[in-house]
């Protein structure tokens, strides 16, 4: 696969014409996610609910792109607090493996709800 592949997923979208990802032979890059509750514009108050909304919409993207969890390369966040507790239980269950997970940024203080944005490398 050489050619851009825009990818799109039920439940998440823009209001505009830009994909939810974009697949450039093995290289799979996100635009922003929110953290809407899938199917809706709606944001839970919970920053826990927030990121679970987030993993459900990249778990959607991989596989649409034709991958998994394994191929995420970096995982970039963007948060109000900074509540590793709220992030972190989801971060261990999808790369439960401490020896092989991706790379991670987060944006304390940013304001508004969680969001994010990640990297992908998936071979055929």
């Amino acid at each position: 696969m050489s050619s851009r592949q825009s990818i799109e997923i039920d439940g998440l979208s823009h209001l505009t014409a830009i994909p939810v990802a974009t697949r450039i032979g093995p290289l799979l890059v996100s635009s922003i996610i929110a953290s809407f509750a899938p199917g809706t514009r709606t944001v839970p108050d919970s920053l826990q609910d927030q990121y679970a909304n987030i993993f459900i919409h990249v778990g959607k993207m991989l596989e649409a792109a034709g991958g998994d969890w394994s191929h995420v390369a970096k995982m970039e966040f963007w948060t109000p607090t900074a509540d590793r507790d709220a992030l972190d239980p989801l971060w261990i269950e999808h790369f439960p493996d401490p020896a092989s997970r991706p790379s991670r940024h987060t944006h304390v203080g940013e304001g508004g709800p969680a969001r994010a944005t990640f990297i992908a490398y998936i071979e055929d």
